[in-house]
C-alpha cells in the first residue's frame, strides 16, 4: 500500500516562504520513478486545484498562479517530493497534498490521474 505523508505547512506572512516536503513509502523505488507526482491545494469553499507536477522525466509544469514563485522538485533515491513556496500571498492559503500516480486518461494534473494521495499539509498566509 503505497503512503504518502506531506509536513512542512504552516502560517507564515505575506511574502514569505515555506518548504512543503512528501514522504512516499510502500513503494518500490522501480515504481516511484515512474510516478508522475503533483501538488494539488484546495481552499476553503473552492474545487481542489493541481498547482505543480513533476513528470518521471525530471520536466516540470505549473500553474499561472505558481509559475516563478513555486519550484517542484523530487528525490527518487528518498522516496521524496519537495514544493519551494516563495513570495507567498493570502492567495496562497490552502491544505497542500501531494499525489502521485501514471496519469492516465486525465493526465497528470488532473486529481483524476493520480492513484495516490496523502491526507495534506495546511498552509496560512496572513496579509
Amino acid at each position: 500500500q503505497v503512503q504518502l505523508v506531506e509536513t512542512g505547512g504552516g502560517a507564515v506572512q505575506a511574502g514569505g516562504s515555506l518548504r512543503l516536503a512528501c514522504a512516499a513509502s510502500g513503494v518500490s523505488l522501480s515504481a516511484f520513478r515512474q510516478y508522475c507526482m503533483t501538488w494539488f491545494r484546495q481552499a476553503p469553499g473552492k474545487v481542489r486545484e493541481g498547482v505543480a507536477t513533476i513528470f518521471s522525466t525530471g520536466t516540470t509544469e505549473y500553474t499561472t498562479s505558481a509559475q516563478g514563485r513555486f519550484t517542484i522538485s523530487r528525490d527518487n533515491a528518498n522516496y521524496s517530493l519537495y514544493l519551494e513556496l516563495t513570495n507567498l500571498k493570502p492567495e496562497d492559503t490552502a491544505m497542500y497534498y501531494c499525489a502521485a500516480g501514471l496519469g492516465r486518461e486525465y493526465g497528470c494534473g488532473d486529481a483524476r490521474g493520480m492513484d495516490h494521495w496523502g491526507k495534506g499539509t495546511l498552509v496560512t498566509i496572513s496579509s
